[in-house]
Parts: structure tokens; C-alpha cells; sequence
């Protein structure tokens, strides 16, 4: 699976589906290749541990829903888009969008400069999107891109094809930006979640960028969820003990391959093609695979599970979720709001 379900046994970060963070996309504008597609997917409609749905509430409104970006190699954020959304009453959420740059971008805060105010989230089928100046925004149900034979990984790598999430839901924020706004020589990326601390301030509780690698080769899981990519190297020995295991390397070739894993980071160069593992990664990018390749060390090579079909060709690209969550007719949006 990606990072779906990182939570201990398969369950959420804290016991709350709002904040488990599933996966990330970055990749050039179908079209326009001046302009990047960034996504970051929460909030799985279905749980594994226990099993059964999960809220309709699609972002918790005191959480922290937050975009890092590196643009000089260091694994520390330069650039930050920064999420909040307000509380979900009758049926409808809206979302502000901050954008941070410089040294308090690696910071923990949710100010920031405003970029997007009372964007309506997406309860149902229609995707409302937000234009503000040269970046567009969309937050709100989605189908779930990812593709994954999860009762085959769990047992044993016995792949069937059974594809788990091809009747799933996510939540997703998904924004279109200029390519000259995440620096001037590629970036790498990684996605956050946080709440309230019980002093004040903000507590990281789950982040990530490669798929899978979270939930299936992480031993100290706390630390991992609440680290930073700038201090990934303290699990490299763990990654390397798990890569032996489960893959027969020897621990020297191990350590290696572990550390192509980590920082937890995903990179991207918007002026060259997306393609998973190399630069960024789009939303047919079978991601799993290539895990599933490093973690036997090539014996298995696929789950036999391929993308979804109901992928859309414009923004914002992830299709429309497969159960429609409108309870009333959504409010009505402000002046700012340019909707498509």
C-alpha cells in the first residue's frame, strides 16, 4: 500500500483519518509546461484497523495541512504552502491557503502570506476550484488514485490483482502553481499533517513523500511520523535491517539501496517529464511496483494492479469521488473565487 493506514497496525496517526496523509504528486501542467501539478491526498474514506468508513468530514479545521519544499538540497524546507480549513458545518468546509518563504518556511506556524481565502471545499461529484493570481486550488473528495493489491501485500506478497482502492475515496489539495515558484533549480518535496499541542504550538503527527516505505520498513514509528527529512538518517540502519529481511541483500549493497529511500523526500525538476521513481511522480506512476521491485530485491515485480480510469484531463486531475457526500447545497463564494 502507500502511505495509507501509517498509523500503528494499520490505523490512523492519533486515531483520526482526517490527518493520515496518503500520498504525493508533483509533475509538469498536461499542456503547459510552465506550470507544476502539486497534489498532497489525505483522509481515507475507508479504514483498515477497524475496518469499516470513516467521517464524512473531509479536513479537520484544527489541524494543520502543510506542503514543504526544498530548493537547495539540504532536505530543509524553503517554501511552504501552509492549509487551514474552517470548521465543517451544514454539509460545507472552506480553506485559506498561506505561502512561506525563506527561513521560517522550515518553521512550525500556520501564518504565512495569503494566498487563498474561503476556497469551498468539494463535498460532492463537481470539483470547485479557486483562482487567485497565477496559482489555482482545489480541496474536497476525490476517487482515490493510488492502485494496490493491499490483501496481497499483507499476505505475503501473494499479489492477485485484486485492486483495494479502486472503489476508495481521498481528500485531496491540489494546487497548480508557476514553475518559478519552487525555485530556479528543482525542488524536493514532502507532505505534512499537524494539531495543536497540549501547551501551544503545533505537533507534527504524520509526513511523507515515497509511497509505502512509511508503513511497511519503519520500526520506530512516533519518531519517524513526528521527524524531519533533514534527520532521516538516524532510520537508515532500520531501513537496511528491513531491506536484508525481506529482500536478501547483504548488508553493505542493504545499507545502499536504504539509502536511496531516504530523506523521505520526493524529488522533482519541472523542466524535465514525470516519472516515478526519478522526478516527481504522476497519477499513473505505478509507484507500488517500483517499491515492491526494491523491497525483494527484484523477485517480485508487480502486483498486477494498473492505474484507474477515472482520472480527469484537466484540473484538478484526480476524479470524481465514488460516493457523493453533499448533505445541502454548498454556500455560496466569495468575490475572490473565480469557479470553473
Amino acid at each position: 500500500m502507500s502511505h495509507h493506514y501509517s498509523g500503528p497496525d494499520f490505523s490512523f496517526p492519533h486515531g483520526d483519518a482526517r490527518l493520515d496523509f496518503t500520498d504525493l504528486y508533483a509533475f509538469p501542467k498536461p499542456g503547459d509546461a510552465s506550470k507544476s501539478i502539486l497534489i498532497v491526498n489525505v483522509h481515507p474514506s475507508a479504514s483498515e484497523n477497524p475496518p469499516g468508513p470513516t467521517t464524512t468530514e473531509p479536513f479537520a479545521s484544527e489541524a494543520l495541512y502543510e506542503l514543504k519544499i526544498d530548493t537547495d538540497g539540504d532536505a530543509i524546507a524553503d517554501i511552504a504552502y501552509r492549509v487551514r480549513f474552517s470548521s465543517f458545518e451544514n454539509g460545507a468546509q472552506t480553506a485559506i491557503v498561506r505561502r512561506v518563504d525563506g527561513p521560517q518556511a522550515a518553521s512550525t506556524s500556520d501564518r504565512g502570506r495569503l494566498i487563498i481565502d474561503g476556497a469551498p471545499v468539494s463535498i460532492g461529484r463537481e470539483a470547485r476550484i479557486t483562482q487567485a493570481g497565477d496559482t489555482r486550488f482545489f480541496a474536497g473528495w476525490r476517487s482515490d488514485p493510488f492502485f494496490c493489491d493491499v490483501e496481497g501485500a499483507k499476505n505475503n506478497l501473494q499479489f492477485t490483482g485484486d485492486d483495494f482502492f479502486a472503489d476508495k475515496d481521498v481528500c485531496s489539495i491540489v494546487l497548480e502553481v508557476p514553475n518559478s515558484a519552487l525555485g530556479a533549480k528543482g525542488a524536493r518535496l514532502w507532505a505534512r499533517t499537524l494539531t495543536p499541542g497540549d501547551g501551544g504550538g503545533w505537533i507534527q503527527v504524520e509526513r511523507g513523500a515515497r509511497p509505502a516505505q512509511a508503513v511497511i520498513l519503519v520500526e520506530e514509528r512516533d519518531a519517524y511520523l513526528g521527524g524531519e527529512p533533514a534527520s532521516d538518517e538516524r532510520f537508515l540502519a532500520a531501513f537496511a535491517h528491513a531491506l536484508e529481511h525481506t529482500g536478501g541483500y547483504t548488508p553493505a549493497e542493504a545499507k545502499r539501496v536504504a539509502g536511496t529511500l531516504l530523506p523521505d523526500v520526493l524529488s522533482y525538476d519541472p523542466t524535465r517529464p514525470a516519472s516515478f521513481p526519478d522526478n516527481g511522480r504522476t497519477l499513473t506512476d505505478d509507484a507500488f511496483d517500483s517499491f515492491v521491485r526494491i523491497l525483494t530485491n527484484g523477485e517480485v515485480k508487480e502486483d498486477k494492479v494498473g492505474p484507474h480510469g477515472d482520472l480527469l484531463l484537466d484540473f484538478p486531475y484526480v476524479g470524481p469521488p465514488h460516493q457523493n457526500r453533499v448533505t445541502k447545497a454548498p454556500h455560496e463564494t466569495t468575490a475572490m473565487q473565480n469557479q470553473t
